[in-house]
C-alpha cells in the first residue's frame, strides 16, 4: 500500500462504520467514495448514505470527537464553521478561506482538538442541514493593516 494512501473511518446515517483507505486527491468520484477497506476490497459507498469520512492516525481508537466545538477563538488562519447534521448533531471546524479548495461533493475541515485520533473530517453537503461561518479568521484585513502602518512612516532621508 503506497503512503499516498490515508486511514479512514467512514461513519454512515445509518450509524453503521466502515474503516479503510482513500487516496487522499480523488477519493470522490461520481458521488460515489472510493474506500479500500481493510480486507482489500475496493468499495463504493454513495455519498448520500455517508455522514463523515474522518481521517484517522489509527483505526484501533475511536473517530468519536472528545470536543466538537472550539472552547474560545481558534488561532490558526480560515473559516471557523459551524455544521449542523440532518441528525442534529452539530460540530465546530475550520475551512480553508479560499474558493479553490472547496469541493463540489462536500466540505473538509478541521476538528477542534488537534490532537486526537481525528485529523480532518469530509462532510458531504447531502448529510447537512445547515453550514455556519462564525469568523473569518486571519486573511486581508491583517495584511491591509500591516500595509497602511508602512505608509505612515516617515521617510527618514530625503533625497
Amino acid at each position: 500500500m503506497p503512503s499516498t494512501h490515508k486511514k479512514v473511518i467512514v461513519r454512515k446515517l445509518d450509524r453503521d462504520a466502515v474503516q479503510g483507505y482513500v487516496a487522499p486527491a480523488s477519493f470522490v468520484n461520481e458521488s460515489k467514495l472510493e474506500l479500500l477497506n481493510t480486507s482489500g476490497k475496493l468499495v463504493f459507498i454513495d455519498l448520500g448514505e455517508i455522514k463523515g469520512v474522518y481521517f484517522v492516525r489509527e483505526f484501533n481508537d475511536s473517530e468519536s470527537l472528545n470536543r466538537k466545538t472550539f472552547a474560545a477563538r481558534p488561532r490558526s488562519e480560515g473559516l471557523w464553521v459551524r455544521l449542523r447534521f440532518q441528525d442534529g448533531e452539530v460540530i465546530e471546524g475550520m475551512m480553508p478561506n479560499e474558493l479553490t479548495q472547496l469541493g463540489a461533493e462536500g466540505f473538509l475541515i478541521i476538528p477542534p482538538d488537534t490532537r486526537s485520533n481525528t485529523q480532518r473530517i469530509f462532510v458531504p453537503k447531502a448529510a447537512l442541514e445547515s453550514l455556519a461561518v462564525l469568523a473569518v479568521i486571519g486573511g486581508p484585513q491583517a495584511r491591509r493593516r500591516k500595509a497602511a502602518a508602512a505608509e505612515a512612516q516617515v521617510p527618514m532621508f530625503s533625497e
